[in-house]
């Protein structure tokens, strides 16, 4: 049986479907934006921040239910179902998991050192719970709009090729981007992220790969997120190497390395989804 959203997105012309695909994609960037804007002007202290952070996710989650519930006059099962804290647990996991082999496989040839350690405990909870608001903000839009809503209109190959794109290219303004770090990105993270999503049908999984990721490639392991870094790190560490192999100034995420895992694991998921998809189809 096709879910409510597979009928709507079907049924609406498609001069309909661009409008609301365009206002979603607006709609969600404007209260990213604002959220994050919110949550990195607050001074006041580590636990005034941690509580913005995740009074701003919780905001957009909110918002992304009730928008999504009105426009489209479903429930928002991707976001509400039974199964949405378990996979989050398991997203997280994926995510701890994915980039500690990335560091371990960065340090078998000494592309990455860890040069210092320096243990503070809010100032690691206050990134944890930031990151939980950039990890939401973001797959409400790639995943919860773009992917979804193209996926329900035409297919899943089409929805990840596009999302994943997209996904990719939103990183080329960052310091020390290239068009490598770019494509790479669209194949271990965004591609992952889809395959993710599609494969649970649920949001909550690919935020907490999204959330974990940020999480341990930064605040944790010193490393720059995207080519952004980050003033306190639980490790200090340096980098060094060829950048297709370390990543050079943008980070491990273009490393081939980490292009390889991600992509091993989007064709994991991919595989959970197809099975999935062959069972309904028979039954």
């Amino acid at each position: 049986m096709e879910s409510s959203d597979n009928n709507f997105c079907r049924a609406i012309p498609l001069w309909k479907w661009i409008l609301l695909f365009i206002g979603g994609i607006i709609c969600f960037t404007l209260i990213y934006g604002l959220t994050t804007m919110a949550a990195t002007l607050v001074v006041e202290g580590p636990w005034v921040k941690t509580a913005v952070s995740l009074g701003c996710a919780a905001v957009s989650i909110w918002l992304y239910r009730v928008i999504i519930g009105k426009v489209e006059n479903r429930k928002v099962s991707e976001i509400d179902s039974p199964a949405s804290m378990p996979l989050l647990g398991k997203g997280l996991l994926v995510g701890v998991a994915l980039f500690v082999t990335v560091a371990g496989l960065l340090a078998i040839p000494g592309l990455y050192k860890v040069t210092g350690i320096s243990f503070d405990a809010l100032k690691l909870l206050e990134s944890f719970c930031f990151f939980s608001l950039v990890a939401v903000g973001e797959e409400l839009i790639f995943r919860g709009i773009i992917f979804r809503m193209i996926e329900r209109r035409w297919n899943v190959a089409a929805a990840l090729v596009v999302s994943s794109l997209l996904f990719g290219f939103m990183h080329l303004p960052n310091p020390g981007a290239t068009v490598w770090s770019s494509i790479a990105i669209a194949i271990e993270a965004g591609l992952l992220l889809g395959a993710a999503y599609a494969c649970s049908d649920n949001l909550w999984l690919p935020i907490g790969i999204h959330w974990a990721w940020n999480f341990m490639e930064g605040p944790v392991l010193g490393c720059e997120v995207s080519g952004q870094e980050y003033g306190y790190t639980l490790l200090q560490s340096q980098m060094s190497g060829a950048p297709w192999l370390s990543g050079g100034v943008f980070g491990p995420e273009a490393s081939v390395i980490t292009v390889a895992l991600g992509l091993a694991l989007s064709l994991y998921f991919i595989r959970i989804y197809i099975k999935k998809n062959n069972k309904s189809q028979a039954v």
